[in-house]
């Protein structure tokens, strides 16, 4: 239970204390600032606090959105401030201070809300104030105001903000047009009925893992449900998210959860459409580990690109520009977010194509689509940071190293190279994926020269170590380095040519990106990487390109595939277990990304 402390003389006719019920507060008066720190001390430690003045009008959402998101520790509207635990010290310390100066005179109450907030401000507390457009949140000083301010509140239907700020404000074409002006209105009805955007994120899960298994008939009719279903779990990933900003329902969990399902789901529907191509005699699972790395591999290119810039100083570019005066065209805007091919326009193009072609059409399409995709996105990328100036920070710096995921080997070789003069790490981190990928797929399946080619490679991993990555094309590394070893993987298992080789790859780079994800959405949160003994345990990229090699080159085709699955289960089994410890700990942090679409 939450309380909010009303200070000072009841307004007759307000609806302000009703409105607080029904939020979830606990309502108690008090009418000096002495009375006001008695009530506060008197409530729990770990509860959320809020100090509303009584003659505070507005929207019932306006005080939603300014006392009762979960995300910020210290938020304030005109006449109103709330504070959750961590925060609470704070807002203790300001209103002794205006109690000892008062005296504890009733007039003390006068805008008590108001001066606490700035003293949190002055007390270096990130005090939120949210956005509120036309709603309505203003203390007026007199009767007039007040009428005023009640006939602007009338004249303003705030369930229909709600229902329109529910919707993430950007989002791709197909989100936006058909699938969020009735999902919405979905999310309404799961907050009506106490539904939680947990609860919506699970639905949504275990309906895709439903088409996967639909997909993995290899039936026309199969098929069909697949593509309908896939649609469905679309519009509950939509839903839930929705929901969460409908009803402020953040979690550190939901942030864990929406942001790993979405992998989850797509990826296991990979799966599932190489099942079902193999019961109908067609051998599609180098397509659709393919299809996986290529989006993995976009992925990451967006994180690090935006870790790298992040909190960049001096960072103007004349590209950056011209990008931001073609978002003020409207069909610039569209086109350009369409062809990025986001979540929703793939889902829907693979949910069509699913039902109306076959899984290789699927999988052709759909790498055709993402190829070019990470090809636009990527050389706008690159043209920006060649012409930007952009100083970069030591943060996006360590980002970028963490999401290099450099292991033990990498390690002790930095120590040994140091004071090496520093090549370009791009550079290098493409060179050396380069040499390890051309020997995995020139040499036949038994050779030692993909071995020679990982040896090479770990050689020149320090190359991300040795300096701060603060170069214009340093965000390329752990990308180059994810290609690398993820296609090493596709290569080896392909050249064994033995049934079961593919899936057994699948599922180990499957693991190893559900790490590199699950590092990605740790550093967006402020919680650096990863545990150095997870990686350290997981041998870094540089250690399960070179292990992979050599399985490749002492066993034969089928004790290869054994290797593999070994392999896959061991480094999932050690991702998940800390992941999850990690996500549902107290110290994790609520990520709720509003960025660009996945």
């Amino acid at each position: 239970m939450s309380t909010a402390i009303l200070t000072g003389q009841p307004v007759p006719g307000s609806s302000l204390e009703a409105d607080l019920r029904s939020l979830g507060f606990d309502v108690r008066l008090a009418s000096d600032a002495g009375e006001t720190e008695s009530l506060l001390a008197a409530v729990p430690a770990n509860e959320r606090v809020a100090v509303v003045d009584t003659r505070f009008v507005g929207h019932e959402h306006a005080l939603r959105l300014g006392l009762t998101d979960p995300r910020f520790a210290a938020s304030a509207l005109p006449g109103a401030v709330s504070v959750q635990p961590e925060a609470r010290r704070a807002l203790t310390r300001a209103l002794a201070r205006e109690s000892s100066a008062s005296g504890g005179l009733a007039v003390a109450t006068e805008n008590l809300a108001e001066r606490l907030t700035a003293a949190l401000d002055a007390d270096d507390v990130a005090v939120h104030r949210p956005e509120l457009g036309a709603l309505v949140a203003v203390v007026p000083t007199d009767p007039q105001e007040r009428n005023e301010a009640r006939q602007a509140v009338s004249s303003v239907d705030d369930e229909a903000i709600r229902l329109r700020s529910a919707v993430k404000a950007r989002d791709g074409f197909f989100t936006t047009y058909c699938i969020s002006p009735y999902s919405r209105y979905i999310a309404r009805w799961c907050a009506r009925r106490g539904l939680t955007p947990n609860q919506v994120t699970t639905a949504s899960l275990v309906t895709a893992l439903i088409a996967a298994g639909c997909a993995a008939t290899g039936t026309r009719p199969g098929y069909v449900a697949a593509g309908l279903l896939l649609l469905f779990s679309f519009v509950l990933d939509c839903t839930d998210g929705q929901l969460a900003r409908y009803s402020l329902q953040y979690s550190t969990l939901g942030a864990w959860l929406d942001a790993t399902f979405d992998r989850a789901k797509e990826y296991a529907y990979y799966a599932g459409l190489a099942l079902g191509a193999a019961r109908g005699g067609d051998d599609v699972w180098a397509l659709a580990l393919g299809a996986m790395i290529l989006q993995t591999c976009r992925h990451v290119v967006d994180f690090s690109f935006n870790e790298a810039n992040h909190d960049a100083t001096a960072n103007t570019s004349p590209t950056a520009a011209l990008s931001d005066k073609l978002d003020s065209v409207g069909w610039t805007v569209w086109v350009r977010r369409m062809i990025v091919l986001p979540i929703g326009e793939r889902w829907a193009m693979i949910a069509v194509l699913t039902a109306f072609t076959t899984p290789r059409i699927t999988f052709y399409a759909l790498l055709v689509g993402c190829a070019f995709a990470a090809a636009y996105t990527t050389a706008g990328r690159v043209l920006r940071s060649l012409t930007r100036k952009a100083h970069r920070t030591d943060r996006a710096a360590q980002a970028l190293v963490d999401l290099t995921d450099s292991g033990p080997l990498a390690e002790l070789l930095t120590r040994v190279a140091r004071g090496v003069p520093r090549l370009a790490p791009a550079a290098v981190a493409f060179v050396a994926g380069a040499i390890v990928v051309i020997c995995a797929a020139l040499a036949p399946y038994g050779s030692w020269w993909p071995v020679l080619g990982a040896a090479v490679y770990v050689l020149l991993s320090p190359a991300a170590l040795l300096r701060p990555l603060k170069g214009a094309l340093d965000w390329l590394v752990p990308p180059f380095y994810r290609a690398a070893e993820y296609l090493t993987v596709l290569v080896l298992a392909a050249d064994a040519d033995v049934n079961g080789a593919l899936p057994a790859a699948f599922g180990l780079v499957a693991a190893v990106a559900y790490h590199h994800y699950d590092t990605v959405y740790r550093i967006r949160g402020n919680a650096g990487a990863p545990p150095h003994w997870l990686v350290r345990a997981t041998g870094g990229h540089e250690g399960r390109t070179l292990l992979v090699t050599v399985l490749a080159a002492l066993l034969t085709a089928a004790q290869f595939k054994v290797a593999l699955t070994v392999f896959a289960v061991a480094v999932a089994l050690l991702v998940l277990i800390e992941s999850i410890r990690f996500w549902v700990s107290s110290g994790a942090p609520a990520v709720h990304d509003e960025g660009e679409p996945a």
